[in-house]
């Protein structure tokens, strides 16, 4: 009987050419992600660790722009050519799983299995479609040629002497200089002609909301089910972000349109101080601080009522058009695991998902205690300390449509960033339509 299977079979490939060699190919994935040219080089380089590691899949890696990749997905998912996964925005997540476009990856990760934190875990109808590959928290970075040239105090890194926002702006001030020298505290600053600004808070829109959570409020309801940005505290704390420039003249215009906040600003030399997320130190501060561009330190988030920071990360998904949905699983299961993007986790690109890297000072020092870090002790306060106990998830993980309300609420308050409207104004005359784009029916 064997020997009439393996002449079958013999015969077969002589009949098929190249029937054999197919059966003993790898599945071949797509894996999509975006990230600047540092963080391409060290995917590209776990994809070929995972690709060397065993010989039934072969994982290809495919380059999206940042600023597009959304974009590039929803144009993609249309002519059913997405990739058999990737990274995803967190903002499109909930919405993805809404239009059928993720697989469902309850079946993942077994019992016995070490997994993410369920904090870092989405959901769309009780079921895990997501996991996020990283814990990050947004902080507040600075340069500390400038504050050691103005003989002004550090940031704190411990959240218990965290700076009020008052105070945040008067140190803000006398880190603002003009052409002559004068800081924005002195009567005669010259605030047509700053050289130097003492801060820049990014205001991307999705990063706005830990203020409107500092100042007691928030974008959503706790359970998601009712949009409150038109509380008079939300109101107020957009407000203040814009008037650090319009009013206080301690930090540039910006749009809030670019996730660039820390080249434009720690990096650049033009501020002091800077907000941005835990990443930057990996895609960006790291590289530049080695090149002798700047030195610089981290700290917790100032406060205005509450201490807070967000707590997020990009996740990977199966894309329910895959045609190989297990092989990628298997590939997203092994590249979350630390030990398996640790060229990112000690790049200082991403966090660990699992609590023991945070309570466990010996996993700690391993993730932590290199030189693309900050010293251990600041960043261990500022970062692992702040992350565990004042970290509060970003609205992506429980809100559908994100990505439609902040996309509109990014337009409406360009005016604001100007000064030619107030945040009252825009999101008083806006509510309706922000209320609509986050049902998904604007």
């Amino acid at each position: 009987m064997m020997k009439r299977v393996l002449f079958g079979l013999l015969l077969c490939a002589m009949l098929v050419p190249g029937l054999m060699a197919a059966t003993n190919e790898k599945v071949l994935i797509t894996y999509s992600f975006w990230g600047t040219p540092d963080e391409a080089k060290v995917v590209q380089a776990q994809a070929d660790k995972f690709n060397a590691s065993q010989s039934r899949i072969s994982v290809e890696v495919m380059a999206i722009p940042h600023d597009s990749y959304v974009t590039k997905l929803n144009t993609m998912a249309t002519a059913k050519t997405l990739p058999d996964c990737g990274i995803m925005s967190e903002a499109g997540v909930l919405q993805f799983a809404s239009n059928g476009l993720l697989a469902d990856v309850s079946k993942m990760y077994g019992a016995k299995d070490s997994k993410p934190l369920d904090s870092l875990t989405f959901k769309y109808k009780g079921a895990p479609i997501a996991y996020s590959t990283a814990n990050e928290i947004l902080l507040l970075y600075y340069n500390k040629k400038m504050f050691d040239k103005a003989g002004v105090a550090y940031p704190p890194a411990d959240a218990a002497k965290a700076w009020n926002w008052d105070q945040f702006v008067a140190t803000a001030k006398l880190l603002t200089l003009d052409k002559n020298g004068n800081n924005a505290a002195s009567p005669k600053f010259d605030a047509k002609n700053i050289v130097q600004y003492g801060a820049m808070v990014e205001n991307l829109t999705w990063q706005l909301e830990v203020w409107a959570l500092s100042n007691g409020s928030g974008f959503y309801s706790k359970d998601g089910s009712k949009v409150t940005i038109n509380d008079p505290a939300a109101i107020d704390a957009i407000q203040k972000i814009a008037d650090l420039n319009l009013v206080h003249h301690v930090a540039p215009l910006s749009t809030g349109m670019t996730d660039d906040a820390m080249q434009r600003s720690i990096i650049a030399g033009t501020c002091a101080m800077g907000t941005g997320g835990q990443w930057n130190i990996g895609t960006c501060l790291a590289s530049a601080r080695d090149q002798g561009i700047v030195d610089y330190g981290v700290a917790v988030l100032p406060f205005m009522k509450e201490k807070v920071t967000i707590n997020t990360g990009g996740p990977n998904v199966v894309f329910s058009q895959s045609k190989h949905p297990a092989e990628a699983m298997e590939w997203v299961k092994w590249y979350a695991q630390e030990e398996n993007s640790w060229g990112l986790i000690e790049s200082g690109i991403w966090m660990p998902v699992l609590k023991k890297w945070y309570t466990d000072d010996k996993l700690t020092q391993k993730w932590a205690g290199n030189h693309n870090f900050p010293p251990y002790a600041q960043y261990k306060s500022a970062v692992v300390d702040y992350a565990m106990k004042y970290a509060k998830p970003a609205s992506w993980y429980y809100v559908n449509n994100t990505n439609d309300f902040n996309t509109l609420l990014g337009s409406l308050l360009g005016e604001v960033w100007t000064g030619n409207k107030t945040a009252k104004d825009v999101i008083t005359k806006g509510y309706a339509s922000l209320v609509a784009a986050c049902k998904g029916s604007n």
